[in-house]
């Protein structure tokens, strides 16, 4: 395998496999997604499969018409399942000569760290011996204290466990809506989420009669994933080719050079890293950020929420009070203060907020030590989109939405 190649993590639904009515799996989405692994690793990559649909292939295997809701009998339907899951799976990729290997885990199994660890290292030995892991919960035997509860969750979880650089949820919908598409002809597409806090959506449908998730699981996944640095993907099932489209133009962008670098550093501090405050900046430290500038105390307001040294916060723009003005009535403007960005600051919100406004020379008498003359360096500094002005970066997702969106 290229050293160069991506991690990346594909979650499929039950009802993306397995028809909903028949129980019978989908072979031609089976057949489609086997080829799309394939050539994800011909390029390079490392792939995971995520998964469900034991308990689908479950009921077909004993004719049952419908998902029981005794326990005992769902986890005996997986324990059939799986079993033919994973023999489908294997005679698919064996037409290919891509060996593949079966994992089930339980949230025990990446609560202990020791067992976490472990379960890392298997994965890296998998890569490196060129196998496929298949990874779904083990519906057999889990109990709802240790379940990790639907396999969104767990496509998450497995993703930050290999360090994967991309998560897809396939699902039976080309994106996220603003309500559902199904039963509201006046939903629209949501392409690109900037801040998951703001997100207006319709997540209250449940999944598929056989499956457990819904669109407010793939929300939950997304948010998980982000926080451990995966870009996380929403695409249909039924054309799994988007995978490859999407990964081979962010890879074209990452050959341009320094720019993808920078391209892909500025989402990872925008959406992979959680921000544990926020810094209030005045209009002069914005500007002067925006033409690549470091972010000096002298240009920091006011401080919010505690965090320490190497964490991210988020950048607020305010006008810079009046000198006869009480401390922090710049955050009762008329205007709504703005987020406009994120920064990895180099002291923690005790140092900042004795330094704030004071002159960089004056650091070490105000703290009595000076490690940096810089709140953050400019590159650990990011902007939205909408706020670059002159400093333009595109977030990752857009353009690979956009390419394989567009006609060829």
């Amino acid at each position: 395998m290229a050293g160069s190649g991506l991690t990346i993590v594909i979650k499929l639904g039950t009802s993306s496999i397995v028809d909903e009515k028949t129980h019978e799996p989908i072979l031609s989405i089976l057949t489609l997604i086997v080829e799309t692994v394939a050539r994800l690793r011909k390029d390079g990559h490392r792939v995971v499969l995520v998964s469900s649909g034991a308990v689908g292939v479950g009921l077909r295997r004993m004719d049952v018409d419908e998902r029981p809701t005794y326990m005992p009998r769902i986890q005996a339907l997986a324990a059939v399942g799986q079993c033919r899951l994973m023999s489908l799976w294997d005679n698919l990729f064996s037409h290919l000569r891509v060996p593949v290997a079966q994992i089930l885990l339980t949230r025990n199994d990446i609560a202990d760290r020791t067992q976490y660890v472990n379960a890392q290292n298997t994965f890296e030995q998998l890569f490196d011996m060129g196998v496929v892991p298949i990874v779904n919960e083990n519906d057999t035997l889990a109990v709802s204290e240790i379940k990790f509860g639907d396999n969104d969750t767990l496509s998450a979880i497995t993703a930050a466990t290999v360090k994967a650089d991309y998560l897809f949820l396939m699902t039976d919908v080309d994106c996220l809506y603003t309500a559902n598409p199904r039963s509201d002809p006046d939903a629209k597409p949501i392409e690109v989420v900037s801040d998951i806090s703001t997100l207006e959506a319709d997540v209250s449908s449940a999944g598929s009669s056989l499956g457990t998730g819904g669109m407010s699981t793939k929300i939950t996944a997304a948010k998980l994933g982000t926080s451990a640095g995966v870009t996380t993907i929403i695409t249909k099932s039924s054309k799994p080719g988007n995978v490859h489209e999407i990964v081979k133009y962010l890879q074209r962008l990452q050959e341009d050079g320094s720019a993808a670098d920078g391209e892909s550093r500025t989402f990872w501090l925008l959406h992979g890293l959680m921000p544990h405050g926020t810094l209030y900046i005045d209009h002069g430290a914005y500007n002067a950020l925006l033409n690549k500038a470091s972010l000096l105390p002298a240009g920091v307001l006011g401080v919010e929420g505690h965090f320490g040294h190497q964490d991210s916060v988020r950048l607020v723009v305010v006008d810079r009070p009046s000198p006869d003005a009480l401390n922090g009535d710049f955050l009762h403007h008329s205007q709504e203060p703005k987020e406009v960005g994120r920064a990895i600051v180099n002291y923690g919100s005790i140092e900042i907020s004795h330094i704030k406004g004071h002159r960089s020379t004056q650091i070490e008498s105000v703290l009595g030590y000076s490690d940096s003359e810089y709140v953050a360096f400019h590159d650990n500094i990011s902007f939205h989109p909408e706020d670059r002005h002159s400093h333009p970066v595109t977030p990752a997702l857009t353009p690979a939405l956009e390419a394989w969106k567009s006609p060829r």
